[in-house]
């Protein structure tokens, strides 16, 4: 830590806390994660080892009697606390960066950059998918015109976990905000709406397949966009054969990519950016293809090499967000047209119709 770094705390230390938020804030020039936020003595005990100078507290509220010692409060905890924590930190006169989803609403979303604008403050949601490899080797190619008019893009976030795991994210609770609707589906109507712009239209198709689940598990997102684009975009953990990560249709060509960014991976497995050689970096084999007329599966089109994944590329642009150097990376408006999205996608599932934005 020097003089200079921006103080960072941070509240939940599960999945979200732990895997993603607190090695990137510790990677991340600038930044220098203080304190870390758990009841779970085992979680104390794991943040300490993992970090031997950070602090750890039980409580959000002995957190924010050190706003003054603090300057961003990351908050990774469950979904249907982080409005709560938001305009606390918020009133404390503490920059924020918040998991998505940012708010089980968007009326809540938008009400929370209501008051960061008014308090001046930055708040920022944390969408790291807009850093995995595919997502910025497609967006390469959509810059570059390689594919023309885009006239379909499918995007799959799919899983083989025919076992319920339990836990908020399964639960049936609607306080909770929890199924993939507004888990996986948070990042892949993001991704949508930040490649081909606004949605003017969704339908959707929710089930419950498991035996035992209580929330969706098999969800289907069909959005048409202002630009015309039509996305269809699945989230399910019941799939035994999984599709292609990406597939992208346009006037020109086509681009097929299998397989997910190494990131989560990497970290799940205790490699650090900054660390690990290569990082974000996935084998040759694993190239999506661009092409037309033929399947890529038997060999159609040509190899594109994909981008390096860079999540740490998020706080760095928070870090220079705080120095005033730069633009807050994703806002909470946003978010809130992301959560448009899953709302009328959860009217649609409901009513079976189209919802129009």
């Amino acid at each position: 830590m020097t003089a200079a770094d921006l103080r960072v705390g941070l509240v939940g230390y599960g999945l979200a806390g732990s895997v993603f938020h607190a090695p990137l804030i510790a990677a991340t020039e600038g930044l220098t994660l203080d304190t870390v936020v758990t009841s779970n003595p085992e979680r104390q005990e794991q943040a300490r080892a993992e970090f031997p100078d950070v602090r750890t507290v039980a409580s959000a509220d002995e957190l924010f009697a050190r706003a003054a010692d603090l300057d961003l409060i990351v908050i990774a905890s469950p979904n249907k606390t982080h409005v709560q924590l938001a305009t606390t930190a918020l009133e404390a006169g503490l920059p924020v960066v918040v998991d998505k989803p940012i708010a089980g609403t968007a009326a809540e979303a938008r009400g929370l950059a209501a008051l960061a604008e008014e308090r001046g403050l930055l708040l920022s949601v944390f969408q790291n998918r807009r850093w995995d490899n595919d997502f910025l080797t497609l967006r390469k190619l959509l810059d570059e015109g390689e594919l023309g008019d885009v006239w379909r893009f499918e995007s799959r976030f799919e899983r083989w976990r025919p076992q319920p795991k339990g836990g908020w994210r399964e639960s049936g609770d609607p306080a909770e905000v929890g199924g993939l609707l507004y888990d996986l589906g948070s990042h892949v109507v993001d991704q949508a709406l930040t490649l081909f712009g606004p949605a003017a239209s969704v339908y959707a198709e929710a089930d419950v397949r498991r035996p035992g689940a209580e929330i969706d598990d098999d969800t289907f997102i069909a959005i048409t966009h202002t630009s015309g684009v039509r996305s269809h975009l699945y989230v399910s953990a019941t799939t035994a054969q999984l599709g292609p990560r990406f597939r992208v249709l346009g006037s020109k060509a086509g681009y097929v990519k299998y397989g997910l960014d190494p990131q989560e991976a990497a970290l799940r497995e205790g490699e650090r950016p900054g660390t690990a050689a290569g990082w974000g970096r996935e084998p040759e084999s694993l190239w999506g293809r661009l092409g037309s007329g033929e399947s890529p599966v038997t060999g159609g089109g040509s190899p594109v090499p994909t981008l390096s994944g860079d999540y740490p590329a998020y706080y760095a642009a928070v870090a220079r967000a705080l120095s005033g150097g730069g633009t807050n990376p994703v806002t909470a408006l946003e978010a809130a047209a992301a959560l448009d999205v899953l709302e009328a996608a959860r009217r649609s599932a409901h009513d079976g119709v189209a919802v129009e934005l």
